[in-house]
């Protein structure tokens, strides 16, 4: 019979953990296309940052899981509808100022949720957020120091940073969205929680870039339970295609 709260644990850390792959595979797409050769190394450096936290996430998913399933078989052996990560991490790239609005948003989040992990009980999620908490500190300045550059530039840079802001901002609410896992599982943060604090921070940094903060109407979801945007599949494909053309082969 299967432990309803080591479900849940390998749930909560698949989730975690495939935001973590899924926005390293989109920053990684910036490596030799960045707008200047410093920027090509800082993205590089995020994008590394973010696949050691999804290793070590879905690492411990698949400990606790105890299927035998490795790293490697939820990040390359999985179908779409078996990702549990949120959209917003999904999105392609768009230009540079849609790029950095992504990172604020998602950086920012992050970065709350691993202050609360680390000082949890779970000793491996604790561990996994006391590392990462310092790297995606890191993530959050730098994605606030570009919007603010943008965004008090030129014409032409405000444009594009607003409409970045404007672009990614539809994606934000499910960064909050609870659940009944959540709430069940002790070790777990509740993203509502949150979202005060993220407002906070993150209408400090487009207040001080002279950009307007954003609003709609309409926010998307559906990502914690596996319905992805039109986007995913080609992300995915792109992802795994090597691993599933040599199955089992190694370096």
């Amino acid at each position: 019979m299967s432990d309803p709260r080591a479900n849940d644990l390998s749930t909560y850390s698949l989730r975690l953990g495939d935001d973590a792959l899924i926005a390293a595979q989109r920053t990684a797409e910036w490596i030799a296309a960045a707008p200047q050769l410093e920027e090509d190394v800082a993205l590089g450096n995020i994008g590394l940052d973010q696949l050691g936290q999804a290793r070590s996430l879905l690492q411990y998913a698949g400990t606790v899981e105890g299927a035998g399933r490795s790293e490697d078989d939820l990040a390359y052996f999985r179908d779409e509808r078996e990702f549990l990560n949120l959209q917003l991490c999904e999105l392609p790239n768009g230009d540079f100022a849609q790029t950095i609005a992504k990172l604020l948003y998602f950086a920012t989040y992050q970065h709350l949720l691993y202050e609360e992990l680390r000082g949890g009980t779970d000793e491996t999620l604790a561990g996994v957020a006391g590392k990462a908490v310092k790297e995606v500190a890191y993530h959050v300045d730098h994605a606030t120091q570009w919007v603010l550059r943008l965004g008090d530039g030129t014409d032409e840079s405000h444009r594009r940073m607003q409409a970045g802001l404007d672009a990614m901002w539809p994606y934000t609410a499910e960064l909050f969205a609870s659940d009944e896992l959540v709430q069940r599982l002790d070790v777990a943060v509740d993203p509502s929680t949150l979202e005060e604090e993220w407002l906070r921070r993150v209408n400090q940094v487009i207040d001080e870039s002279t950009c307007e903060r954003p609003t709609s109407a309409y926010q998307h979801s559906g990502g914690r339970d596996g319905r992805h945007t039109e986007h995913f599949g080609y992300l995915l494909a792109e992802l795994q295609h090597v691993a599933r053309s040599h199955p089992g082969a190694s370096w």
